[in-house]
């Protein structure tokens, strides 16, 4: 017994917009994580000097905002990478399930009812 039973006559429709998507992604992500470390690092070029107590407090926030966004711009990847393989997955194959026998009956048999 085969446990994929494909639907006999159906038509798979072809790849769109999400393969790119998916193509597309491991770069956007690589890019956008150097792009989003950029302003910690311009920021201790820049803050390195002077008082230690500022440039300290000033890293530290330039630090926990490079983060957030650099978490955000993760979550975003990710979340476009489930959503485009969620649409690749639906575009595949459709299979039948197994049957069910059903019983159709008028009125419910008496040992039914509670």
């Amino acid at each position: 017994m085969n446990a994929f039973n494909r639907l006999p006559g159906f038509v798979q429709t072809p790849a769109g917009r999400e393969r790119d998507v998916l193509r597309l992604l491991p770069r956007v992500l690589v890019f956008g994580t150097l792009l989003l470390a950029l302003p910690s690092l311009g920021a201790r070029i820049f803050f390195g000097e002077g008082d230690a107590v500022v440039a300290s407090s000033l890293l530290q926030m330039v630090d926990i905002l490079a983060i957030s966004i650099l978490v955000l711009h993760w979550t975003a990847v990710l979340t476009i990478a489930i959503a485009a393989f969620i649409v690749m997955i639906m575009k595949g194959p459709a299979y039948v399930a197994d049957a069910y026998p059903v019983e159709d009956s008028e009125s419910p048999d008496s040992s039914d009812r509670r």
